[in-house]
Protein backbone atom coordinates (compact mmCIF):
# COMPACT_ATOMS: atom_id res chain seq x y z
CA UNK A 1 0.00 0.00 0.00
CA UNK A 2 0.90 3.45 -0.95
CA UNK A 3 2.35 5.61 2.13
CA UNK A 4 0.03 8.10 0.88
CA UNK A 5 -2.90 5.95 1.16
CA UNK A 6 -1.77 5.04 4.46
CA UNK A 7 -1.53 8.98 5.73
CA UNK A 8 -5.05 9.39 3.66
CA UNK A 9 -6.54 6.71 6.39
CA UNK A 10 -4.86 8.57 9.61
CA UNK A 11 -6.40 11.43 8.49
CA UNK A 12 -10.23 10.11 8.18
CA UNK A 13 -9.30 7.70 10.63
CA UNK A 14 -10.13 4.06 8.85
CA UNK A 15 -7.58 2.14 11.33
CA UNK A 16 -8.29 -1.15 10.22
CA UNK A 17 -6.86 -0.04 6.31
CA UNK A 18 -4.14 1.88 8.56
CA UNK A 19 -3.50 -1.45 10.09
CA UNK A 20 -3.32 -3.22 6.63
CA UNK A 21 -1.25 -0.90 5.19
CA UNK A 22 1.23 -1.08 7.58
CA UNK A 23 1.49 -5.27 7.37
CA UNK A 24 1.45 -5.32 4.12
CA UNK A 25 4.59 -2.66 3.94
CA UNK A 26 6.16 -4.79 6.30
CA UNK A 27 5.98 -8.26 4.12
CA UNK A 28 6.69 -6.14 1.12
CA UNK A 29 10.29 -5.30 3.04
CA UNK A 30 10.38 -1.53 3.48
CA UNK A 31 12.02 -0.20 6.14
CA UNK A 32 9.99 0.15 9.50
CA UNK A 33 11.45 3.66 10.19
CA UNK A 34 10.69 4.73 6.59
CA UNK A 35 7.07 3.37 7.29
CA UNK A 36 6.79 5.46 10.74
CA UNK A 37 8.46 8.64 9.27
CA UNK A 38 6.82 8.88 5.67
CA UNK A 39 3.78 7.35 6.59
CA UNK A 40 2.26 7.47 10.00
CA UNK A 41 4.06 11.04 11.19
CA UNK A 42 3.45 13.00 8.51
CA UNK A 43 -0.74 12.92 8.89
CA UNK A 44 -0.30 13.45 12.63
CA UNK A 45 1.55 16.56 11.97
CA UNK A 46 -0.91 17.52 9.70
CA UNK A 47 -3.90 17.49 12.29
CA UNK A 48 -1.95 18.71 14.64
CA UNK A 49 -1.37 21.76 12.16
CA UNK A 50 -4.85 22.19 11.62
CA UNK A 51 -6.22 22.08 15.11
CA UNK A 52 -4.18 24.91 15.99
CA UNK A 53 -5.49 26.84 12.92
CA UNK A 54 -9.19 25.58 14.05
CA UNK A 55 -9.63 23.94 11.29
CA UNK A 56 -10.52 20.23 13.03
CA UNK A 57 -11.55 19.44 16.78
CA UNK A 58 -10.74 17.71 19.56
CA UNK A 59 -12.93 14.42 17.77
CA UNK A 60 -11.06 14.34 14.54
CA UNK A 61 -8.11 14.56 16.56
CA UNK A 62 -9.00 11.80 18.09
CA UNK A 63 -9.96 9.31 15.54
CA UNK A 64 -6.61 10.56 13.41
CA UNK A 65 -5.07 9.26 16.72
CA UNK A 66 -6.52 6.51 17.12
CA UNK A 67 -6.29 5.59 13.79
CA UNK A 68 -2.41 5.69 13.78
CA UNK A 69 -2.10 3.65 17.25
CA UNK A 70 -3.24 1.06 15.12
CA UNK A 71 -0.76 1.20 12.76
CA UNK A 72 1.64 1.54 15.69
CA UNK A 73 1.15 -1.19 17.25
CA UNK A 74 2.51 -3.38 14.54
CA UNK A 75 5.21 -1.39 14.00
CA UNK A 76 7.03 -0.93 17.27
CA UNK A 77 8.45 -3.94 17.78
CA UNK A 78 9.45 -3.81 13.88
CA UNK A 79 10.69 -0.39 14.76
CA UNK A 80 12.91 -1.95 18.10
CA UNK A 81 14.39 -4.79 16.00
CA UNK A 82 15.61 -2.65 13.78
CA UNK A 83 16.62 -0.01 15.97
CA UNK A 84 15.16 2.72 14.91
CA UNK A 85 15.52 5.72 17.89
CA UNK A 86 12.17 7.62 18.81
CA UNK A 87 12.72 11.59 19.24
CA UNK A 88 12.67 10.79 23.14
CA UNK A 89 11.12 9.35 25.80
CA UNK A 90 8.20 11.00 27.39
CA UNK A 91 6.66 9.59 31.02
CA UNK A 92 2.98 11.03 31.51
CA UNK A 93 0.84 11.10 34.20
CA UNK A 94 -2.79 12.50 35.80
CA UNK A 95 -1.66 13.98 38.71
CA UNK A 96 -2.52 12.42 42.69
CA UNK A 97 -6.25 13.13 42.98
CA UNK A 98 -7.05 13.37 39.59
CA UNK A 99 -8.93 10.53 37.88
CA UNK A 100 -9.19 12.16 34.38
CA UNK A 101 -7.46 10.77 31.86
CA UNK A 102 -8.79 11.66 28.25
CA UNK A 103 -6.66 14.36 27.56
CA UNK A 104 -3.56 12.91 28.60
CA UNK A 105 -4.51 9.65 26.56
CA UNK A 106 -4.71 11.68 23.83
CA UNK A 107 -1.64 14.20 23.76
CA UNK A 108 0.49 10.57 24.56
CA UNK A 109 -1.53 9.66 21.16
CA UNK A 110 -0.21 12.11 19.57
CA UNK A 111 3.70 12.28 20.48
CA UNK A 112 3.45 8.95 19.72
CA UNK A 113 2.72 9.67 16.18
CA UNK A 114 5.16 12.50 16.45
CA UNK A 115 7.60 9.19 17.36
CA UNK A 116 8.04 9.59 20.65
CA UNK A 117 8.38 6.64 22.81
CA UNK A 118 5.51 7.26 25.31
CA UNK A 119 5.48 5.72 28.97
CA UNK A 120 1.63 5.95 30.34
CA UNK A 121 2.04 6.17 33.96
CA UNK A 122 -1.76 6.37 34.70
CA UNK A 123 -4.02 8.28 36.69
CA UNK A 124 -3.81 9.33 40.29
CA UNK A 125 -0.01 9.29 40.26
CA UNK A 126 2.23 10.22 43.41
CA UNK A 127 5.01 12.11 43.34
CA UNK A 128 6.83 9.44 44.48
CA UNK A 129 6.00 7.19 41.02
CA UNK A 130 6.90 10.12 38.96
CA UNK A 131 9.60 10.71 41.10
CA UNK A 132 10.40 6.55 39.80
CA UNK A 133 9.77 7.55 36.00
CA UNK A 134 12.48 10.05 36.01
CA UNK A 135 15.05 7.39 37.68
CA UNK A 136 14.30 5.18 34.41
CA UNK A 137 15.63 7.65 32.31
CA UNK A 138 12.88 9.17 30.74
CA UNK A 139 14.05 12.87 28.85
CA UNK A 140 10.40 14.25 29.98
CA UNK A 141 8.20 14.30 32.64
CA UNK A 142 4.74 15.57 31.75
CA UNK A 143 2.00 15.92 34.39
CA UNK A 144 -1.47 16.52 33.13
CA UNK A 145 -4.41 17.47 35.85
CA UNK A 146 -8.37 18.76 35.05
CA UNK A 147 -9.32 20.13 38.76
CA UNK A 148 -7.77 23.06 40.06
CA UNK A 149 -7.94 21.15 43.68
CA UNK A 150 -5.42 18.76 42.40
CA UNK A 151 -2.79 20.95 40.29
CA UNK A 152 -1.13 22.09 43.51
CA UNK A 153 0.01 18.59 43.49
CA UNK A 154 2.53 19.79 40.26
CA UNK A 155 4.89 21.72 42.71
CA UNK A 156 4.89 19.06 45.08
CA UNK A 157 6.13 16.70 42.38
CA UNK A 158 8.79 19.41 41.64
CA UNK A 159 9.83 19.55 45.27
CA UNK A 160 9.87 15.87 45.00
CA UNK A 161 12.27 15.34 42.01
CA UNK A 162 14.36 18.05 43.85
CA UNK A 163 14.77 16.38 46.97
CA UNK A 164 15.82 13.05 44.90
CA UNK A 165 18.69 14.74 42.92
CA UNK A 166 16.77 13.81 39.90
CA UNK A 167 15.39 17.25 38.62
CA UNK A 168 17.80 18.54 36.51
CA UNK A 169 17.94 15.39 34.26
CA UNK A 170 14.52 15.58 33.21
CA UNK A 171 12.41 18.28 31.58
CA UNK A 172 9.14 18.76 33.03
CA UNK A 173 6.12 19.51 30.72
CA UNK A 174 2.37 20.43 32.25
CA UNK A 175 -1.09 21.07 31.11
CA UNK A 176 -4.84 20.60 31.54
CA UNK A 177 -7.97 22.51 31.92
CA UNK A 178 -7.11 25.22 35.13
CA UNK A 179 -3.25 25.27 34.18
CA UNK A 180 -1.47 28.27 32.28
CA UNK A 181 1.66 29.66 31.08
CA UNK A 182 1.76 31.55 34.02
CA UNK A 183 1.52 28.89 36.40
CA UNK A 184 4.13 27.04 34.54
CA UNK A 185 6.35 29.44 35.53
CA UNK A 186 5.59 29.94 39.01
CA UNK A 187 5.98 26.23 40.02
CA UNK A 188 9.61 25.90 37.99
CA UNK A 189 8.25 23.69 35.34
CA UNK A 190 9.82 23.62 31.87
CA UNK A 191 6.96 23.82 29.22
CA UNK A 192 2.98 24.41 29.34
CA UNK A 193 0.66 22.62 26.32
CA UNK A 194 -2.61 24.16 26.33
CA UNK A 195 -3.55 21.06 24.57
CA UNK A 196 -2.39 17.93 22.75
CA UNK A 197 -1.56 19.41 19.44
CA UNK A 198 1.32 21.79 21.14
CA UNK A 199 2.24 19.19 23.52
CA UNK A 200 4.22 17.97 20.85
CA UNK A 201 5.91 21.37 19.59
CA UNK A 202 6.66 21.78 23.05
CA UNK A 203 8.09 18.30 23.44
CA UNK A 204 10.38 18.98 20.62
CA UNK A 205 11.27 22.18 21.12
CA UNK A 206 12.10 21.06 25.22
CA UNK A 207 14.56 18.59 23.75
CA UNK A 208 16.31 20.69 21.59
Amino acid sequence: MQNEEIKAAILRGDAATVAQGVSENLEAGQDPGDILNRALVPPMVEVGELYERGEVYVPEMLVAAHAMKAGMEILRPELVKAGVEPLGKIALGTVQGDIHDIGKNLVGMMLEGAGFEVIDLGIDISADNFVEAARQGVDILGMSGLLTTTIPAMPVVIEALKEAGVRDQVKIMVGGAPVTEAFKDEIGADGYAPDAASAVRVAKELLT
